[in-house]
C-alpha cells in the first residue's frame, strides 16, 4: 500500500518507517595509552628517571611510553608511522567523521610536537613529509632524528661513539697532538718509577765491605787500638822500651791490609761463593729451604727495557754514569774523592720474572719485584766513553744525557749498562715457598752469611734478600724462549 513516507523491512521482518541506513565502513580499532609530554625534564620521565636515582614528580601516575628503535606497525593506512606524542581519545571516530563530512585532517585531530629540543629546552618544529592515505588516514607526525649532542644529562644517546674522555659540554676533548721523543721518554721513566711491580735498587743494595761489616766489632778493634797506641806511648816515653808499641804497629798494619783487601777484592770473593754453591733441584726442594738455582729467564707480566741501548723484554736493568775527577774537577757525588772514577747517575730496576731449572726442568716464579729485598751481581760493560776528544761523535749519548737534565760539559764521563733479557741464564739464591703449587722463590726473612774464607782472607759477608748472579750477557748468546 501507498504511503507519503518512505518505509522499508527489518532482518527480522518488522517493518519500520524511513529509508534503509547505508552501509558503514569499518574502521580498524586502535588503542594507545596517553603520554604526557614531558617538556624535556628528566623528573616527570617516569621510570627512566628512576633509573638515574633521579628525583621523580609522584603527583599523578604516568606509564612508561613505546620503547624506542622498536619496529614500527604497518596500519591499513599507507605507510608505517610511529607516535611520538598523546594521541587523544576517539581520535580514530573523529578523524572517519571528518573525512566523511570532508573537513580536513588538521582541524580534528590535536598533533604534538615531539623529537630532539634546542638549547633552551623548548621542541624543534619539523615537518614529517606528506602524508599518503585517503579518507580514512589519520593525522601523524615523525619525530626526527636525533641530535648529535644533547645537554649532559646522563642519558644514553645514538650515534658515533667518539673514543677519549668528554668535556663538561659532553663532546669529545681534543688531544693536543702527539707528544715529542723527550716528553714520551720522560713518560716512560715516570712509569717505571712509580710502577708498584719494579723494584727500584739504589747504591746501597750493592754489596759494600763496610756496610756488611759489624758495626760493633770495628769500633771494638778501634778502642783496642787506640788504649794500644796510648799504653805502647806511655811505655816508651816512661822505660824506653818500643815493644809495645812496634807490636800494636805491627797488628794495626795487618789490620789496615786485611780492611782494604776486602773493600777491593770483597765482591769478586762473594762472586766466587755464590758459582762455588751448590745448585738445588727444585722437585726435591723443601718449602722455606735455601738454595740456589741455576737457569733460564722468562719475562713476568711487567718486561723492561733497558735505559740506553733500548734492549726489550729484561727482567733486570742497570745504567750507570760514573765520572773521573782531576785535581780541579767537579765532583759527581759529596764523597766522591780526587783521581778517581765517581757515580753520577743510578737507574736500576728489577721485577718477578720465572726461571725454569736446569735440574729439574721445573719453572718457579722469583719475587724480585713490588719492592722486595734484592743483592744484584750483575756484570756491566763499558757502552760510551766520552772526553774531550770524542765528545761530538755520540749523539746518542748527548741525547740521553738532556733528557735526564744532565750536564755535558768538560768532564770525562763513562756510561755503564747491564742487564737481564730473557733466555738469558741466571742463578737465584732465596727460599723455596710452595702455594697452591704454585713453585716460588722469596726474599729470605735473615740475612745469609757466608762464612771466612781463610784461604782468600776474606771477612764474613752477609748476603741480603734475593741474590741475583749473571755475567756480562752482551758477549753471551741468549737461549731463544
Amino acid at each position: 500500500m501507498g504511503s507519503r513516507f518512505p518505509s522499508h523491512q527489518l532482518s527480522n521482518g518488522l517493518y519500520v518507517s524511513g529509508r534503509p541506513e547505508q552501509p558503514k565502513e569499518r574502521l580498524p580499532t586502535m588503542s594507545s595509552t596517553a603520554m604526557p609530554y614531558t617538556g624535556g625534564d628528566i623528573k616527570k620521565s617516569g621510570e627512566l628517571g628512576k633509573m638515574f636515582d633521579i628525583p621523580v614528580d609522584g603527583s599523578r601516575s604516568r606509564k612508561s611510553g613505546p620503547i624506542n628503535n622498536a619496529p614500527s606497525r604497518t596500519g591499513s593506512f599507507g605507510g608505517a608511522a610511529s607516535h611520538s606524542g598523546p594521541i587523544m581519545p576517539n581520535a580514530v571516530n573523529r578523524g572517519a567523521s571528518a573525512s566523511s563530512a570532508g573537513m580536513t585532517a588538521s582541524a580534528s585531530v590535536k598533533k604534538s610536537n615531539s623529537g630532539p629540543l634546542n638549547k633552551h629546552g623548548d621542541p624543534i618544529k619539523k615537518s614529517s613529509g606528506p602524508q599518503s592515505g585517503g579518507a580514512t588516514s589519520v593525522s601523524r607526525q615523525n619525530s626526527g632524528p636525533l641530535a648529535p649532542v644533547l645537554p649532559a644529562t646522563g642519558l644514553i644517546t645514538s650515534g658515533p661513539i667518539s673514543s677519549g674522555p668528554l668535556n663538561s659540554s659532553g663532546a669529545p676533548r681534543k688531544a693536543s697532538g702527539p707528544l715529542d721523543s723527550m716528553g714520551s721518554v720522560k713518560l716512560h721513566s715516570a712509569a717505571i718509577v712509580n710502577n708498584t711491580a719494579v723494584t727500584n735498587l739504589s747504591q746501597e743494595d750493592e754489596y759494600s765491605f763496610h756496610r756488611s761489616f759489624p758495626k760493633c766489632i770495628l769500633w771494638s778493634i778501634i778502642l783496642l787500638f787506640v788504649m794500644g797506641f796510648i799504653a805502647g806511648g806511655f811505655i816508651l816515653g816512661a822505660v824506653h822500651n818500643p815493644i809495645l808499641l812496634i807490636v800494636v804497629v805491627v797488628l794495626f798494619g795487618t789490620v789496615a791490609a786485611v780492611f782494604t783487601w776486602n773493600t777491593y777484592w770483597g765482591r769478586r770473593a762473594i762472586i766466587g761463593f755464590i758459582a762455588r754453591y751448590p745448585d738445588a733441584e727444585l722437585r726435591t726442594a723443601k718449602d722455606g729451604q735455601f738454595v740456589k738455582v741455576s737457569g733460564v729467564v722468562t719475562c713476568g707480566n711487567v718486561p723492561l727495557e733497558s735505559s740506553f741501548q733500548k734492549v726489550p723484554r729484561c727482567v733486570y736493568t742497570s745504567t750507570s754514569l760514573y765520572e773521573y775527577r782531576g785535581w780541579d774537577s767537579k765532583a759527581a757525588n759529596p764523597t766522591h774523592r780526587r783521581f778517581t772514577w765517581g757515580l753520577r747517575s743510578l737507574e736500576r730496576h728489577v721485577v718477578d720474572f720465572y726461571i725454569s731449572d736446569f735440574q729439574s726442568g721445573l719453572r718457579a716464579l722469583v719475587k724480585t719485584g713490588y719492592g722486595a729485598r734484592v743483592t744484584p751481581y750483575v756484570d756491566e760493560s763499558v757502552v760510551v766513553d766520552i772526553n774531550q776528544s770524542n765528545r761530538e761523535m755520540s749523539p746518542e749519548f748527548i741525547r740521553w744525557l738532556g733528557e735526564r737534565n744532565l750536564s755535558s760539559d768538560d768532564r770525562v764521563m763513562r756510561l755503564k749498562e747491564g742487564y737481564i733479557k730473557e733466555g738469558s741464564t741466571v742463578s737465584v739464591m732465596g727460599v723455596v715457598q710452595r702455594n697452591d703449587n704454585v713453585l716460588m722463590i722469596v726474599p729470605p726473612p735473615e740475612p745469609f752469611s757466608m762464612g771466612c774464607q781463610w784461604g782468600q782472607c776474606i771477612l764474613p759477608a752477609s748476603l741480603e734478600g734475593i741474590v741475583l748472579r749473571c755475567e756480562d750477557t752482551s758477549k753471551i748468546d741468549v737461549i731463544p724462549v
